[in-house]
């Protein structure tokens, strides 16, 4: 890259996006334009990680240094693929990084997933994490039974919501309508399935022992799944501590606590059922060849009235962009999709890793369009600019998120850090108000 300004547009300003602008913006030649469809930045950050997971969401001061640098800007409100098109963006930047995530659920793909009462982790937790596109979700409780499909983190955070009381959530931001749903929900019975063993689980020991702390809900495992101690103690660290916990979940009694969070290994969901809406699910007992599950012939049944799939993301595909439909994800070799033209994170390897899993992936994009972009003159964030205008599109900068985090800040009821607006015509508003009062 020579001395002249390389202008780049990064689109998704979740950790990935931060990432990868985070390494770009050390070098002050390069002008950065981070863009989010939504009205506020951080993504997964703000609309994906448990909302009593505050400790997690701390990492959102350091995406804020970034975003206030001189070399970077904050466009929200800004939808690629539909109010400017990826072409447009080629035309104006030098470099363009599509770091939108994995927003979509992965298909079920069993018969009955279309049934009312089978809804899917990504709307399930954007829904009690008052995201925009959720919100209005009408999410049936009523039901003394439900099905979490799955065996990582996610379906260990909506198994803990589900079981939480309100005064457990106290010091969280989630939406209070699903506080108040939840609460007034008569669920007695939560399954978490896994189609594989205990030792092939993608839980990590933190958030698993939190399922053993919880105020009205007690967590059980049969014995029988767990292997023998003498295995137990050949295990790495961190996969020896999470069986331990399994097995002091095993020695739990059903009378201890009214809810019941039931670990159930070796099983695969074949089949939902019910008529109008889902009242049972079929699921198939399986057996380990090698690390895959297959299964045995054997059948069994669980009544439930709600089904949660916690099994995977998608990225959302965008006009003009090359779109991997069997793995969910933009086609690239090593984040580069075509000339000019980049992916990071989960819309380039799929949904895998952890959020610091993005820093190292950032900054090895980073490097690459630093030794294979040459600047060439565009215009960047200035011809955007004229182009919002032409269009007359309402666009949220940093500026105007602060105004809207303040205003959510300020609406909290202690000790809630929070009461985010669930609504883009909601933040839209607040930005405006808080504008005009500045």
């Amino acid at each position: 890259m020579n001395s002249a300004n390389c202008h780049v547009a990064i689109v998704g300003t979740g950790p990935a996006g931060f990432y990868t602008a985070e390494a770009l913006a050390d070098n002050p030649a390069v002008r950065i334009d981070m863009i989010d469809r939504l009205p506020t930045p951080y993504g997964l950050i703000r609309g994906g990680v448990a909302p009593d997971h505050q400790s997690i969401k701390a990492v959102a001061r350091r995406y804020e240094k970034t975003a206030l640098r001189k070399n970077v800007r904050f466009l929200g409100n800004l939808t690629v693929g539909c109010d400017v098109g990826i072409e447009e963006l080629l035309a104006l930047y030098d470099a363009v990084v599509l770091a939108t995530g994995a927003p979509e659920d992965r298909p079920l793909g069993i018969p009955g997933a279309d049934l009312p009462g089978v809804v899917g982790s990504a709307a399930f937790v954007g829904w009690y994490n008052s995201h925009p596109d959720f919100a209005d979700l009408d999410i049936d409780l009523d039901t003394a039974s439900v099905a979490v499909i799955g065996n990582g983190n996610v379906a260990l955070d909506v198994a803990r919501i589900l079981a939480k009381t309100p005064d457990e959530m106290a010091q969280s931001d989630i939406a209070p309508y699903a506080v108040e749903r939840i609460a007034r929900a008569p669920i007695r019975d939560i399954h978490i399935f896994g189609r594989r063993g205990p030792l092939q689980a993608h839980f990590t020991p933190k958030e698993l022992g939190e399922m053993g702390e919880l105020e009205r809900a007690v967590p059980l495992v049969d014995p029988q799944q767990l292997p023998d101690e003498e295995e137990e103690a050949t295990l790495e660290p961190a996969r020896r501590k999470i069986i331990s916990i399994l097995r002091d979940f095993s020695r739990n009694r059903p009378d201890d606590k009214p809810l019941h969070v039931h670990f159930r290994f070796f099983a695969q969901p074949v089949e939902i059922m019910g008529s109008e809406r889902v009242c049972c699910m079929r699921l198939e007992h399986t057996r380990l060849e090698g690390e895959r599950a297959v299964g045995t012939g054997r059948f069994f049944e669980v009544p439930c009235g709600l089904v949660i799939p916690c099994i995977g993301y998608r990225t959302s595909p965008i006009p003009g962009v090359p779109y991997d439909e069997r793995a969910g994800r933009f086609v690239n070799e090593e984040g580069l999709i075509g000339e000019r033209l980049y992916c990071v994170g989960w819309a380039r390897r799929g949904p895998t890793g952890t959020i610091g899993t993005n820093r190292p992936d950032g900054a090895a994009i980073a490097a690459r369009i630093c030794e294979e972009v040459t600047p060439s003159g565009r215009e960047g964030g200035a011809g955007l600019d004229r182009l919002i205008a032409a269009r007359g599109l309402e666009v949220v900068r940093f500026s105007d998120w602060q105004r809207i985090d303040a205003a959510e800040c300020a609406a909290a009821t202690p000790p809630h850090p929070r009461l985010k607006f669930a609504h883009i015509t909601d933040m839209l508003e607040a930005a405006r108000e808080k504008r005009l009062a500045d």
